[in-house]
């Protein structure tokens, strides 16, 4: 990244971070008394490919300073819905569950370094339907992206170790508990902690293994804090199971099946690991109400990978600043928007001083 570049981000960061609503180019322009035009701005975002290499390079020396042997990496995929923007390479619809219907939205994968309250963001993809297909049943054109995520999530991977980053764990749900990914961690000659679906089949000696027998998460009659030494068909070495049940607020049962192939970890230091895996989610949440994920009106799929890029970098930037000031991210986006508040009032009464209002 030029010195040109650099400054740029600074200046568009920052205006992420102080901006409540939707950011243009125009906006910050107007912003900095216009000494910036929103053509260099626009050109900033629009010149090249900003990627996972160039966020490494902002963030190795902080990761440099935290790393250690037995780190912990969190990884997950988000999504955010992006309605009003044509559809494209990056923007395209998927079927929402929660609202039963098709919407637009953009899905971003992020892995995460964990040290106590400070997590970086060391990696990121954004998944790109650049493939057309023609649908066999609806004879319609459709998007597909070259790599499946669970391919994506190998790669990100790869780059971390190539990265010589310090780590040891890597923590992730279950859509991501899968033979290769798990596989290729062990083959890293690193260890995972998993969320694992209910219907998994495993074995409950090498034996069985040996032998074919294998029986479900379900029909196992574990109890909370249960833990035991199972083996999974595609995998070599053997693994704990533990089981996690939560009572929700209005009484019904959660329960939650974990594997860790630490074998010399307790159920207590399992969860306590896993417990991390959280940041990721406060990540994703901070980047979309915070540093304005999808809060921009750029159209093409640069600009909007770009605009992305910028945001993963933001909330970055935002949460060593909160770090410093003992304050969490949102609290001090809270206190930026009380003092925006504050001067809009002030500036409201000058203007109200020559006029008799009724």
């Amino acid at each position: 990244m030029s010195t040109k570049e650099r400054e740029m981000l600074d200046i568009y960061s920052d205006y992420i971070i102080s901006s409540f609503w939707q950011i243009t180019a125009t906006g910050l322009s107007a912003l900095l008394n216009w000494e910036i035009k929103h053509d260099k701005i626009t050109e900033f975002l629009s010149k090249r490919d900003f990627t996972s290499k160039d966020l490494w390079e902002l963030v190795k020396a902080e990761v440099r300073k935290i790393e250690k042997e037995d780190g912990v990496l969190a990884f997950d995929d988000s999504i955010e819905e992006k309605a009003y923007t044509d559809e494209n390479d990056i923007i395209s619809w998927h079927w929402d569950h929660t609202f039963w219907r098709n919407i637009k939205w953009i899905n971003l994968m992020q892995m995460l370094y964990v040290w106590e309250e400070i997590n970086i963001p060391i990696s990121y993809e954004v998944v790109k339907k650049t493939e057309r297909y023609t649908d066999e049943k609806t004879w319609k054109e459709k998007r597909r992206s070259e790599k499946n995520k669970n391919e994506m999530f190998r790669e990100i991977l790869k780059t971390v170790v190539n990265n010589k980053i310090k780590f040891k764990y890597v923590t992730m749900d279950s859509w991501f508990c899968n033979k290769k990914n798990l596989q290729e961690i062990v083959r890293l000659n690193k260890h995972f902690i998993t969320e694992v679906p209910k219907n998994r089949l495993i074995s409950l000696s090498y034996k069985d293994k040996l032998e074919w027998r294998y029986v479900s998460l379900e029909s196992l009659k574990m109890n909370n804090k249960d833990i035991l030494n199972v083996y999974i068909e595609w995998l070599e070495i053997g693994v704990l199971l533990i089981k996690q049940v939560f009572k929700n607020k209005d009484g019904s049962i959660w329960e939650r099946y974990l594997l860790c192939s630490d074998t010399t970890l307790d159920f207590d230091s399992i969860t306590k690991i896993y417990k991390k895996r959280w940041k990721i989610e406060e990540s994703f949440k901070s980047m979309k109400s915070n540093t304005w994920l999808a809060k921009s009106p750029t159209h093409t799929v640069k600009t909007i990978a770009n605009h992305l890029f910028a945001s993963i970098f933001s909330c970055f930037k935002l949460q060593l600043i909160s770090f410093s000031v003992w304050l969490n991210s949102f609290a001090l986006k809270q206190r930026l928007y009380i003092q925006a508040l504050k001067s809009s009032y002030n500036e409201l009464a000058k203007f109200k001083v020559n006029i008799k209002l009724p």
